[in-house]
C-alpha cells in the first residue's frame, strides 16, 4: 500500500472522525473512548480504528487492565497517532530533502541568526495576512493547538522530520516563525517560549485573548 492509498483511508466519513479524534487526544485512546466521540458503535469503531493501523496511519498496543487477578479480562486495545509521516503530491515532490540541504547550508555557513530572522518576518507576514486569533493560525498550518495550564500548547510539529535531524537549528527557526506570526497579530513576542514535551511541539504560549479562538 503506497501513501495515496493510506491517505485514501479516509475518505469513509466514520474513519476520518476516528482518525481526527485519535491523533487531537495527548495520550492512548480506547475503542469505547474513541466510539463515543465519533458517535458509532464500539465494534463499527474497532473495525474502523484496526483499518487505521493496518494503513500505517495509526499504532495500536494493548493497556493492562487496571482491575488485577481473576475477572480482570484480556488488556485493552488501545490506539495513538502513527509515528512514522506519510506525504502525498500529485505529482511526486521531494521538498523534504531539499529542506535538509538548505538546513545543512545554514549549519555550514554558520547562518543561524539569518534563518531565524528570515523565519520571524515570515511568520510577522502569516500573522498580518490571517489577523488572528493565533490559535486559528496555528490550526490551519497543522500545529495542532490545544489549551492546558495557562498556556496554548501544539502537539504536533510540522518540521518533525527536518527537527530529528537538526533539532537545534529548527527549534531555533520554529520560536522565530512563531514569534513573528505574534507580532504579525499585534501581540507580544515573548508570548512564544520554547518549551519542548516529549512527542510535541516545542514552542508553547502565553494565552490571552489574542491566541485563543474563544
Amino acid at each position: 500500500m503506497d501513501d495515496l492509498e493510506r491517505v485514501g483511508q479516509l475518505q469513509d466519513p466514520v474513519r476520518r472522525r476516528l482518525y481526527e479524534f485519535v491523533v487531537a487526544q495527548r495520550g492512548e485512546v480506547g475503542r469505547g473512548e474513541a466510539a463515543e466521540a465519533a458517535g458509532v458503535s464500539r465494534t463499527l469503531a474497532a473495525h474502523h480504528l484496526d483499518r487505521l493501523v493496518e494503513a500505517g496511519l495509526l499504532d495500536s498496543a494493548f493497556r493492562p487492565q487496571e482491575k488485577k487477578g481473576p475477572g480482570s479480562g484480556r488488556p485493552a486495545k488501545v490506539y495513538r497517532r502513527a509515528a512514522q509521516e506519510r506525504s502525498v503530491s500529485l505529482p511526486p515532490r521531494d521538498y523534504a530533502t531539499l529542506a535538509r540541504v538548505l538546513a545543512e547550508t545554514v549549519d555550514l555557513l554558520g547562518g543561524e541568526e539569518q534563518a531565524e530572522k528570515a523565519a520571524r518576518a515570515a511568520g510577522e507576514r502569516i500573522g498580518r495576512k490571517v489577523g488572528g486569533p493565533l490559535e486559528r493560525i496555528l490550526r490551519e498550518r497543522g500545529y495542532q493547538p490545544y489549551q492546558e495550564g495557562g498556556r496554548l500548547r501544539m502537539r504536533n510539529c510540522p518540521f518533525h522530520v527536518l527537527a530529528e535531524d537538526e533539532p537545534i537549528l529548527v527549534c531555533g527557526v520554529n520560536l522565530a516563525l512563531c514569534q513573528g506570526m505574534l507580532e504579525g497579530i499585534g501581540d507580544d513576542p515573548d508570548g512564544a517560549e520554547l518549551d519542548p514535551r516529549p512527542g510535541e511541539c516545542c514552542v508553547s504560549f502565553a494565552q490571552n485573548s489574542k491566541t485563543n479562538e474563544d
